[in-house]
């Protein structure tokens, strides 16, 4: 039987057609009636359906009868197709032996295609290349086969021709999947190995784990042991997904089914672990590829009322329960007082985190500017210290050594805004590499950039300067070396730590001069001058004064003597003196978060 199974996946650019084709593959196989069918089916999560992408993948097992009279068992993993889950996307392809690349017929390739496409290769998966959305009116399939071709080095005849929308080319499709993707190599008489490449956490169950089975068979009941994480469960019900869960006795080597494990959190079964049965049914060999999933993005939600705090605290360890890799940890400060730091994959992962905390619970929360863990080399020490917050930097005399993680960064562009792509790219850091055409009308940039400047501005400046054609990927190449300072902001002589931050040297001026003159329009005005200064260590780099309130003391005189006006107005300066000495501004929460934004 195992040799009339297939296991693929669909890999694509975000939006290019997935999750509606996958929909057309379940109506083509009859694997969801008719009646029960809905757009974007294997999407389950309403923020998915509500915003068109794909966010959690979902398996399915398909039958499909070929025109042979054989039947074949398919197995499909939809992928999702964003920069910011492309470890997910990884595991994935660890577990299945084909894909199907599929590219939009009115976009052509994209940046994250030829990044997911890599990642194919370096798998060695056979690609069935598809252009989608053939239907449209601007579609042009012609040009977009010869992109694909020159990309993967296959003849245009062979991309094949879908339109999600309305199933043309569907069963072709299928027929070829079938034909082209390799039957799963069987070694049942092996212990246990199966690949963990997602896992969900369900209240009644536990964490199901959705896992490939690599060698070797496992039964219900059976006592199942988690490698890396070192967690022993019972395999409560095992099955498959059609897409819903069907329970069976057994799963059996080159299958993808789930396992119930009844235990409680997803961070005990991370992605790329491998499950292994115990006594004869045991191995001792870790299925490589596993990696730990870090935070590359940090940033601090605060509650907008004090009292919403401990809901939100729930709620974040809710969603702690289906993302392992979403981290977070309760912090406060002056300005906005109680909040949590929160870590991030990158600022898509933030915003469904958000959108989630708002949707799902009901809680709008206050979010400071994202930004990156740092590396700090300490004189003295062998070790650098990790910083997360600018609050922790250490003394700036003892800093022998600032480093701040770099991505590799590649664009693809119509070839006509590539000066203006230039243009944008020069405002950054970001170094760049090299340059590719695509094909007479399409090139892709590659540059080397700090991830600071790519998470936190440049999708939007590239978007609106290119008309939107413009798309981009990232990859994490390591830390590197880079001169930056700690900005302080000082009010009224006091330093307000919630708007330190870490700069490069060159900008730091340039920053510090927009933030006081930001904050000189923001905060109110106070009965007595107040001083608004940016610091690097002691020194004062830029500074506004925030002018007083002055009340008329002299007012109620009706003429007389000169020498009383001026001893009102002497004791007026002398309480304003005072003031100055003993008073405290409070930044209001809304200022804050203007000055953030550029």
């Amino acid at each position: 039987m195992t040799n009339n199974t297939r296991n693929f996946c669909i890999i694509a650019h975000i939006d290019h057609g997935k999750s509606t084709l996958a929909d057309r593959l379940l109506e083509e196989t009859a694997t969801v009636e008719k009646r029960k069918m809905k757009e974007q089916l294997l999407d389950t999560m309403a923020l998915e359906r509500e915003r068109g992408i794909t966010i959690k993948l979902q398996p399915v097992q398909m039958k499909y009868k070929k025109t042979d009279g054989n039947e074949y068992v398919l197995n499909l993993i939809d992928t999702p197709g964003h920069v910011d889950f492309a470890y997910e996307v990884s595991r994935s392809l660890a577990a299945v032996e084909g894909a199907v690349l599929l590219v939009d017929a009115t976009q052509g390739v994209q940046a994250q295609t030829l990044s997911n496409l890599y990642f194919a290769i370096e798998h060695d998966l056979e690609i069935i290349p598809v252009v989608n959305k053939i239907d449209l009116p601007n579609a042009d399939p012609v040009k977009v086969k010869r992109e694909i071709a020159s990309v993967i080095g296959c003849s245009p005849e062979s991309v094949l021709e879908v339109s999600g929308k309305t199933g043309q080319g569907v069963s072709k499709l299928l027929e070829q999947i079938i034909e082209r993707v390799p039957a799963p190599e069987v070694e049942e008489k092996k212990p246990l190995r199966a690949l963990i490449f997602d896992s969900i956490y369900d209240s009644y169950k536990g964490v199901l784990t959705y896992v490939r089975i690599m060698e070797g068979t496992l039964s219900q009941n059976e006592t199942v042991r988690l490698m890396v994480g070192g967690v022993k469960s019972t395999a409560i019900e095992i099955g498959h997904f059609k897409p819903h869960y069907v329970p069976c006795k057994t799963l059996s080597a080159g299958d993808i089914g789930y396992i119930a494990t009844g235990l409680k959190s997803v961070a005990q079964c991370r992605v790329g672990d491998t499950v292994t049965g115990s006594g004869d049914n045991q191995s001792d060999e870790i299925l490589e590829g596993y990696k730990e999933v870090r935070p590359m993005v940090y940033a601090s939600f605060y509650p907008l009322e004090g009292d919403e705090y401990t809901a939100m605290r729930d709620a974040l360890e809710k969603l702690t329960l289906n993302d392992a890799a979403f981290v977070f940890e309760p912090e406060s400060n002056r300005a906005l007082g109680r909040g949590f730091r929160c870590g991030f994959l990158g600022l898509l992962h933030l915003e469904i985190i958000q959108s989630r905390l708002e949707s799902e619970f009901d809680i709008h929360p206050t979010i400071t500017t994202p930004s990156v863990v740092y590396h700090v080399m300490v004189r003295g020490e062998s070790e650098p210290q990790i910083i997360y917050s600018p609050t922790e930097m250490p003394d700036p005399g003892t800093i022998e050594q600032m480093q701040e993680p770099f991505v590799k960064l590649e664009i693809v562009t119509p070839s006509e805004y590539l000066g203006t792509i230039m243009d944008v790219m020069g405002k950054t850091r970001a170094e760049y590499r090299d340059t590719q055409y695509l094909d007479t009308q399409r090139v892709l940039l590659s540059f080397n950039a700090p991830l600071i400047d790519v998470i936190v501005q440049l999708h939007d400046m590239l978007k609106g300067a290119t008309a939107g054609f413009a798309s981009m990927n990232y990859e994490a190449i390591g830390y590197r070396s880079s001169e930056l300072v700690k900005l302080d902001i000082m009010i009224a002589g006091d330093m307000v730590e919630a708007l330190s931050r870490i700069v490069p040297k060159k900008q730091a001026y340039a920053e510090g001069k927009h933030t006081v003159e930001k904050l000189k329009e923001l905060l109110p005005r106070q009965n007595f001058a107040v001083a608004i200064q940016a610091t690097i260590g002691a020194k004062i780099i830029a500074r506004e004064t925030l002018s007083a309130f002055r009340k008329d003391v002299t007012a109620k005189l009706y003429g007389g003597d000169v020498t009383r006006k001026r001893k009102l107005l002497e004791k007026q300066k002398k309480g304003k003196k005072r003031m100055k000495q003993t008073g405290k501004i409070d930044v209001p929460p809304k200022a804050f978060f203007e000055i953030l934004k550029k």
